[in-house]
């Protein structure tokens, strides 16, 4: 490939140094507001791969050792250059994903500086193991040890989000790290790297950029990685299963979602809307979110209003405006590459073929979604499209379209509300929305998703786990999940 001499170029952080890939060959990074190459990240091979799993492997016997209160200092050092460099972290990520300036300054970075890497360092503390009497005369206790490599692949919609939740707790458990970010989204991970180079001994963190298809299967199969984190796809969960078939290793997948919001007739309408249209499916990285509501499942009584309310909101310019995604009155972003906006577009198309009736959005393209903006007439835009239908059957309804899609199912009951809620593959999240305390318990009890949020959405932090269910996954990104347990009896 040519490569203009004008773009920046990164590079990968393997046994503390920065280097391209041996081949020297290049991935282009394309800002999807505008559609246009604007950097360049490393297309590593197997060979980079080797490197950076010898060297975490060589990395993990003095960092397993390091005593706590170093490795805490460690991780909080990372916290404060996060807040240091914060704006230019929010600027690449925002270049990378479309993922709006305006909630990456003020949302994303404060929570990786103040939530994850400093919540590790003081999670250190707690990471003990127990003391168990066995017998009168025996005495148990158990051990709480890192694995040893730990391989952490994050998706294109929140790199840097989910780094931080993998490293940070990875790290602080005593693990060493290698982080493969996706292609389509590594320049804000690479120069965290670069940033926090110096703060850990060669070797512990690790960041390499490639394609899955070039380096994927060598990181999660070879024999010295340890355990291996995955933020992503269904299908990508299946190849690395595949990958690690002969000899198993411990999964941390944390996968897709159809995540209903459940209404019932009882619930504040306008905080509905505002979640609805804000931060639970409509949000700045335009519905990008593994648990974001794409089912809003609404008492019939209250259907009307609530669609009433959420198209009022999703016409408003005080809550979505399109623009330059690095601009801070911007709202909503584009679709994160060029690939998932064909599928979203698909599938608004489909939804309609399958007779869902069109409430509102469903344009697509700059020229459509972001009129009056010539830079990004070829960006990757597709509108907050709100459809209704009568079926949990359709496959809009069925299937993940990771995008700014919800559909809107009427129920009658309550047990027709949770028979919807669970009639999916997945299991990640639910939100319920009522003032009944007893509803309310009673459909947490029987969701079956790994996290129930009851009028709100979307409320995640390292103060509860978080995980999936049935497709949706398991395993938590948390310092417990990094450690495996050693039990050892002692007869006195």
């Amino acid at each position: 490939m040519t490569v203009s001499t004008d773009l920046k170029v990164y590079q990968n952080l393997i046994n503390g140094e920065l280097r391209g890939a041996i081949g020297d060959e290049k991935i282009d990074c394309i800002d999807p507001s505008t559609g246009r190459v604007w950097a360049y990240i490393p297309q590593s091979t197997e060979e980079d791969a080797v490197l950076a799993v010898n060297a975490a492997k060589s990395a993990f016997p003095a960092w397993k050792k390091a005593k706590a209160e170093d490795r805490a200092a460690a991780l909080r050092k990372v916290a404060e250059l996060i807040g240091e460099h914060g704006d230019a972290l929010a600027a690449l990520e925002t270049q990378d994903t479309g993922w709006v300036i305006r909630e990456t300054t003020y949302g994303l970075i404060p929570v990786l500086q103040q939530i994850w890497f400093n919540a590790a360092a003081g999670a250190l503390g707690a990471n003990r193991g127990q003391t168990v009497p066995v017998t009168a005369t025996s005495l148990g206790y158990t051990l709480r040890e890192p694995y040893g490599v730990v391989v952490g692949i994050t998706p294109w919609n929140a790199p840097l989000f989910t780094l931080s939740i993998k490293a940070a707790n990875a790290m602080a458990a005593g693990n060493t790290v290698i982080i493969k970010p996706s292609e389509h989204a590594s320049s804000a991970s690479l120069y965290f790297a670069e940033l926090v180079k110096d703060i850990f001994p060669p070797g512990v963190f690790n960041v390499i950029s490639g394609y899955g298809a070039d380096i994927g299967d060598t990181l999660t199969s070879h024999p010295d990685v340890n355990k291996i984190s995955l933020t992503g796809s269904s299908r990508t969960a299946a190849t690395i299963a595949r990958a690690t078939a002969d000899k198993p290793k411990p999964l941390i997948l944390e996968l897709g979602g159809k995540s209903a919001n459940i209404i019932f007739q009882d619930a504040d309408i306008d905080a509905v809307a505002d979640a609805i249209s804000t931060y639970s499916i409509f949000s700045g990285n335009s519905g990008q979110i593994c648990v974001g509501s794409s089912r809003l499942l609404v008492h019939r009584s209250i259907f009307d209003k609530v669609a009433e309310a959420v198209v009022l909101r999703l016409k408003n310019p005080a809550y979505k405006t399109y623009g330059p995604t690095l601009d801070p009155t911007t709202t909503t972003g584009p679709i994160a590459n060029k690939s998932q906006y064909d599928i979203v577009r698909n599938y608004i198309q489909v939804g309609l073929d399958e007779g869902a009736e069109l409430l509102f959005g469903g344009r697509s393209g700059g020229a459509e979604v972001a009129p009056g903006h010539s830079d990004l007439a070829e960006g990757y835009w597709i509108e907050p499209t709100l459809l209704k239908a009568e079926s949990n059957t359709l496959r809009i309804c069925q299937e993940e379209i990771f995008g700014p899609v919800a559909v809107m199912i009427p129920f009658d009951t309550e047990e027709q509300a949770l028979s919807l809620a669970n009639g999916t593959e997945f299991g990640l999240a639910a939100g319920v929305w009522t003032k009944d305390l007893s509803l309310a318990h009673r459909m947490v009890s029987a969701i079956e998703a790994g996290n129930v949020w009851v009028n709100t959405y979307a409320r995640v932090g390292p103060e509860m786990p978080f995980s999936g269910v049935k497709s949706s996954g398991f395993g938590t990104d948390s310092i417990e999940d990094y450690c495996r347990e050693k039990s050892c009896v002692i007869e006195l």
